[in-house]
């Protein structure tokens, strides 16, 4: 994929390997916003305004550097597809979310991210991360940027609750408690099933979240996160299982290194009822 990095900005040249709604509509991301015909991301402190035009896309951002590595933008996504082509059951969710490209996430938005949409809605959790935002954000000219730990420890319990996070409110609390910012940095250089079986130790954390944090804030591809439509596609085109880690398992022994993408394509392709 050829693209060209400005001051202010990052060209996309055409459309195969980069489609803004296949990105961020594919469920590993909810800090974000649709604006008529483009996308504003939030990442932390930084934002992106991402506009389709007939060549390609347009990356609006002050921080180009930033979101070339937040897209993912060096990596060769055709050659990951013409892999995992060669299993039947790709081909199809493959054509369907061809932009699809796996974000690099900062560790800590995406935990409490994470955390935060355990059995939820999208709607409803980009709705308590924007009055996250608002509330104990930094403003950053027309925006708020996503609190730091520091910050987000001198709130009370109540405060989570008051955001609408539900259940989920003492599970927040505590898991800024277990962990900081440093150590989840520090745990990088884990194996993924050690860094696995930390993260599940944390307050709020089950395996599904686990595997999402490890995908789209570790870049670990040798996961599957399993959710409803997973379970769904699992049961419809392989065989009856409702133990989801045996369907995880499975489907990482079938894509290796390359399950975290698949799960992407499928799930992508599950939800839009294809």
């Amino acid at each position: 994929m050829k693209y060209t990095i400005g001051k202010n900005f990052i060209e996309i040249e055409g459309k195969d390997d980069f489609n803004a709604e296949h990105i961020l509509e594919c469920g590993q991301i909810f800090s974000f916003q649709k604006q008529d015909e483009s996308y504003i991301v939030f990442s932390r402190d930084k934002k992106a305004i991402i506009v389709e035009n007939e060549s390609g896309f347009l990356i609006k951002t002050e921080n180009p550097s930033y979101f070339e590595n937040f897209f993912d933008l060096k990596t060769d996504y055709s050659k990951i597809k013409s892999e995992l082509s060669n299993f039947p059951i790709l081909k199809r969710p493959i054509e369907y979310g061809s932009g699809i490209r796996i974000l690099k996430q900062d560790l800590f938005e995406t935990l409490i991210s994470f955390i935060i949409s355990a059995n939820n809605n999208i709607k409803r959790i980009k709705l308590i991360l924007n009055r996250l935002r608002e509330r104990l954000g930094e403003k950053k000219g027309d925006f708020y940027d996503f609190p730091t730990q520091e910050k987000m420890l001198t709130v009370g319990v109540d405060f989570f609750a008051d955001i609408g996070a539900g259940y989920r409110t003492p599970y927040l609390y505590k898991v800024l408690r277990q962990v900081d910012e440093f150590k989840l940095q520090e745990w990088q250089s884990l194996p993924t099933t050690t860094l696995r079986n930390k993260l599940i130790e944390l307050s709020g954390v089950g395996p599904k979240v686990a595997d999402c944090v490890l995908l789209f804030g570790y870049g670990r591809k040798d996961v599957f996160p399993v959710d409803t439509w997973i379970h769904q596609m699992y049961n419809r085109f392989y065989s009856s299982e409702d133990n989801r880690e045996k369907i995880r398992n499975n489907l990482i022994s079938e894509f290796g290194e390359l399950a975290g993408f698949a799960q992407q394509y499928l799930f992508f392709f599950m939800r839009a009822g294809e």
